[in-house]
């Protein structure tokens, strides 16, 4: 991939150039340096990492209490030990009591790949939307990520910020500009949209392209800004369709899949919808990320049969 970068480095980067210009930022990890690629920072900041051990609890309650004593702390490690490991003091510490705290989740989705559904993090969008008081993004590629970065550090209040594990390319040129909130028009079209966030813009764009060589003009918008999101712009566009896939892996269940069903239900709008993911119900396969892709339908040439079969009315 050209120019295709893993988003856990942008991330370190992001944080070494804050510490650079000044911001008292101290990262938190659960031994999970390997995971967080942390080791640059650890090189030029040696006294400002703290690994609490294999302790997602600990990680976060650290977090928290580092906040009230006025640092800007960053939690680095995977997305499903995060969430499911330390739910409670998610909840608890930094939501409700409002804590400086930026969660990284790491290796999001089925990024790992054959360690399975223990290792998977299909519901992290979910169960952060169901918590108050936090803002949520998920980029797709290295230079929104680098700003969506940028912006939660200096935020003051809780982020999530869902990354995943794989190099990325660019989407984006040098001219883009994130704001939270934003709803990005990758592509426009006529007979079909397609929804996604985080990596799977990227199927959905190549999806794009190969249903243009078909006759079918299909437009392309990723959501990086979960919440906030600006709804009253997502309606207006979806309206100028006549359909709707949505892509994520995720379940369909909570994520993007459900925060266009509730636009559209929401606002009167009698748009057919499919939602492609995770199966309600079911957890990832465990195989590699084009397998995985392919069997739950959310890769490339999967979203373009949907897309052809939802197009002729089927």
């Amino acid at each position: 991939m050209s120019n295709a970068k893993h988003l856990a480095t942008v991330m370190v980067e992001a944080f070494i150039d804050a510490v650079n210009r000044g911001v008292d930022l101290v990262p938190v990890v659960a031994d999970s340096t390997s995971t967080a690629k942390i080791s640059p920072f650890i090189k030029a900041f040696p006294d400002r990492l703290v690994n609490v051990g294999i302790a997602e609890q600990t990680l976060v309650g650290t977090a928290a209490g580092l906040a009230i004593g006025g640092k800007v702390a960053v939690t680095c490690n995977a997305a499903p030990f995060l969430i499911s490991r330390a739910n409670e003091q998610v909840k608890v510490d930094v939501c409700y009591n409002n804590t400086n705290v930026k969660l990284f989740g790491l290796n999001a989705g089925a990024s790992y790949g054959p360690l399975a559904s223990t290792h998977h993090s299909i519901d992290d969008i979910a169960v952060m939307r169901g918590f108050g008081n936090i803002e949520i993004y998920a980029p797709s590629c290295p230079l929104e990520c680098r700003q969506i970065i940028d912006y939660a550090l200096a935020h003051v209040g809780p982020v999530y910020i869902r990354l995943d594990g794989k190099d990325l390319p660019q989407l984006h040129d040098e001219n883009y500009q994130f704001r939270p909130g934003q709803i990005d028009v990758l592509r426009e079209g006529n007979d079909i949209v397609l929804v996604a966030m985080g990596s799977t813009v990227h199927e959905v764009v190549s999806a794009a392209e190969q249903l243009q060589e078909q006759g079918i003009s299909a437009g392309v918008i990723a959501i990086p800004s979960i919440r906030p999101c600006d709804t009253q712009r997502l309606q207006e566009l979806l309206k100028h369709y006549p359909a709707v896939i949505t892509v994520e892996e995720h379940n369909v269940n909570g994520g993007v899949g459900s925060l266009v069903a509730e636009v559209l239900a929401e606002g009167g709008c009698g748009i057919p919808l499919l939602r492609l993911g995770i199966p309600d119900g079911q957890y990832a396969i465990a195989g590699d990320r084009a397998s995985t892709r392919a069997h739950h339908g959310i890769d490339a040439a999967s979203v373009v049969k949907s897309a052809v079969r939802m197009c002729a009315g089927a």
